[in-house]
């Protein structure tokens, strides 16, 4: 069982890009990369900076048991309705700080703006969801630094692995 492949569901969240301005540069590459990874893509979304609709949309994929993991791009700054984190938080059942913290702690290496990222983690029932930046080089940073030992934490967390200890 642990070599199935896991599913994922990709939101970019932009209010430009949601209305078809210009090219969802940063989605493309998570697809790319976590296909080239082992993972199945079954949704890929472009939803506008509003926290309603970021959250109902992971609080569907999570309950409905459509995707192991859900990956963010977009609405991690301080632009006034960058909200992605908050939406996050706010279905959380459980936090996963450890993920943030390791994607900015690597980043700190490119760039010292990585101090202003608030990208979150969260597990809601058998769902990680993981906020990655908005620009294309940062999605590749971050998601290179992450993407192997997240296969771990979901053996773990879909009950494919029991075994934290090796």
């Amino acid at each position: 069982m642990l070599n199935e492949m896991y599913k994922l569901a990709i939101i970019t969240v932009s209010d430009s890009r949601c209305e078809g301005e210009g090219e969802d540069t940063s989605g493309k590459l998570i697809k790319e990369m976590a296909e080239a990874s082992g993972y199945h893509v079954v949704s890929y979304v472009i939803l506008p900076d509003e926290q309603a609709l970021i959250e109902s949309a992971m609080k569907r994929i999570c309950d409905e048991n459509q995707a192991d993991m859900i990956l963010t791009t977009g609405g991690t700054g301080f632009a006034p309705r960058d909200r992605t984190p908050e939406a996050t938080i706010a279905i959380a059942d459980r936090l996963v700080p450890g993920i943030p913290e390791a994607m900015r702690m690597h980043s700190m290496g490119t760039s010292k703006r990585a101090i202003l990222s608030r990208a979150a983690a969260a597990i809601r029932g058998r769902t990680l969801i993981v906020n990655l930046p908005g620009s294309p080089k940062a999605v590749r940073e971050n998601l290179a630094c992450i993407i192997a030992e997240l296969k771990h934490g979901l053996d773990i967390l879909t009950g494919r692995d029991g075994d934290c200890g090796t």
